[in-house]
């Protein structure tokens, strides 16, 4: 039953960003919770109904950068898992869909502040050993970005609360948020350990219960995540975390009538095999699914004559390379004006010359391994290809590769006079960025290359100091990046200040880290109430005539 009074939510901020400076209690402390989760191998069970649940099928989640050192077993779910995983969902949500709000905002405002204290490190460090993150990395996502997430979406969940109707006179019309009806299917990706955190909690925040699927190189984070929602006091079978395959998961999740949404991160040809699925299915449904995805990427840097040179080489060297180019929105093509390019290309060349790269463990590395055999081969495969490119294009910083030990991608620029080179338009997802140097006087034309050269829209950045370059890049670029940098790398979002998200090929641009995401989780209802009633059906229109006589 409801509290009686009118409630204010704690008003949101940023986590601030610890800066694990040599000597510091932080590098201690994550130092110490590294060793001690590297020390020991895990056996990670799938939780189902506030229960964890062993098959005896397991996978090994091992280092990316060192990939013979395994962390943990975790359990795989099959078809009778998720059906299972299905009817907790159901049960909890008798009781969660009338929990009221503020007994659920207290739970994921509670796990925000255990994550910024005591669990901070443990979460940091298994985003780090499993993910191949450093710490400044996993301190951005693992702990500050999903801290801001938990935080943010309460407000943002009052916001919507309070869009309310107006009411004539003698009547009170009133709009309630209701969760959706059925279960919530949430995949989540390995990249951000903070995607994975607020998927599914952002769908159960409005009163949704959830069935988790995380990708399988991101086992880890996600079991220690699961964990610390139990001690946030999150009700059993809220959220049903569920490893395994995209299909021995997604195939019986999308079958089932109960499907109420899907929450989704990952890569596009994904995305699009589960929209299919639904539309196949659509008949099934008891009520047509949301769909909600954030996709792929081929993210740009424009350059124009009048840009700082020393700033473009810089968004490169971060936006393309800092975490391995792992991110949806990293920097993966440049177009950059031929009088700028040999000074950005010089710099470039000479960072990623000096730029260490090995275990994340190693504070003094700011490159990881990428993240299994797969990325590896993408990786090479691009690389070698521009190397046989015969003119086309060619390796101008970078190029190495080296999987004896963990799959380790040097950061790389290629360089091409094609804009059409497959590097150009085909997610790599991976440390490999592609330039194509233009004329000084085809700006506007290169715009045109920006634009159609893909079929993505996520992130894009402009550096110019010419304010009119900036105005016309700002404009003919409207729908090539739903986040966009003007001076400044198409990389780090923040919640509460750029909420993120883009359309084309990269997704439905629901935004999270705004109430434009939590709006889809909930089916409003209107409610008109009458206070005095009318007690007959006539209309003063049907009133007799006057009396012409008269």
């Amino acid at each position: 039953m409801s509290a009686h009074g009118t409630f204010r939510v704690p008003e949101p901020h940023n986590e601030p960003v610890l800066g694990y400076e040599s000597g510091s209690p932080e590098r201690d402390e994550l130092r110490r919770r590294l060793d001690e989760l590297a020390g020991r191998r895990l056996e990670i069970p799938l939780v189902i109904g506030g229960e964890d649940v062993q098959t005896g099928d397991t996978f090994e989640a091992v280092m990316p950068h060192r990939r013979s050192h395994v962390l943990a077993d975790v359990h795989k779910g099959g078809s009778a898992e998720v059906d299972r995983a299905i009817a907790a969902a159901a049960d909890a949500w008798e009781d969660w869909s009338r929990t009221p709000w503020e007994d659920r905002a207290a739970v994921f405002l509670r796990a925000a502040e255990l994550l910024a204290g005591p669990w901070r490190q443990t979460l940091n460090a298994a985003t780090m050993l499993g993910q191949s993150k450093t710490a400044h990395q996993a301190e951005i996502d693992s702990a500050c970005e999903l801290i801001d997430f938990w935080r943010f979406n309460v407000q943002y969940m009052m916001r919507i609360y309070e869009e309310q109707p107006i009411s004539s006179a003698g009547v009170w019309n009133r709009l309630e948020y209701r969760p959706l009806e059925g279960f919530v299917f949430a995949v989540t990706p390995f990249n951000f350990t903070a995607i994975a955190g607020n998927l599914p909690a952002s769908a159960a925040l409005m009163g949704n219960t959830v069935v988790w699927k995380p990708a399988s190189t991101a086992a880890v984070s996600a079991h220690f995540v699961m964990k610390l929602w139990e001690e946030a006091g999150l009700p059993s079978g809220v959220i049903n975390l569920v490893y395994g395959s995209g299909a021995a998961v997604g195939d019986p999740a999308l079958a089932s009538e109960h499907l109420a949404g899907i929450h989704f991160t990952g890569s596009t040809p994904v995305f699009q095999g589960m929209w299919k699925t639904v539309g196949d299915n659509i008949a099934r449904y008891r009520n047509y699914p949301r769909v909600v995805g954030e996709t792929g990427g081929k993210d740009f840097i424009v350059a124009h004559p009048s840009a700082d040179a020393e700033a473009v080489a810089t968004a490169i060297l971060r936006g393309s390379f800092e975490y391995q180019g792992q991110k949806c929105s990293a920097a993966s093509r440049v177009f950059a004006p031929a009088s700028l390019w040999p000074q950005v290309r010089e710099q470039v060349a000479e960072e990623i010359g000096a730029m260490k790269m090995g275990d994340v463990a190693d504070f003094s590395n700011f490159v990881g391994a990428v993240i299994d055999a797969s990325s590896f081969a993408t990786q090479k495969e691009a690389i070698e290809e521009a190397k046989a490119a015969d003119g086309t294009a060619s390796i101008v910083a970078g190029g190495g590769y080296d999987d004896s030990d963990g799959w380790f991608v040097q950061p790389t620029v290629i360089e091409t006079s094609d804009p059409d080179f497959r590097t150009m338009k085909e997610e790599l997802f991976g440390p490999v960025v592609t330039a194509f140097v233009y004329d000084d006087s085809r700006y506007e034309d290169t715009l045109d290359l920006v634009d159609k050269g893909t079929t993505y829209g996520l992130t894009g950045a402009v550096f110019a100091r010419d304010l009119r370059a900036v105005e016309t890049a700002r404009e003919r670029l409207r729908y090539a990046a739903g986040n966009f940098y003007v001076n400044d790398k198409p990389t780090g979002a923040v919640v509460g200040q750029q909420p993120f998200g883009g359309a084309r090929a990269s997704g439905t641009n629901d935004k999270a880290g705004s109430m434009w995401n939590l709006i889809r989780w909930v089916s409003p209802r209107t409610i008109k109430e009458t206070f005095v009633p009318p007690r007959d059906y006539r209309y003063p229109f049907l009133g007799p005539e006057p009396d012409a006589g008269r």
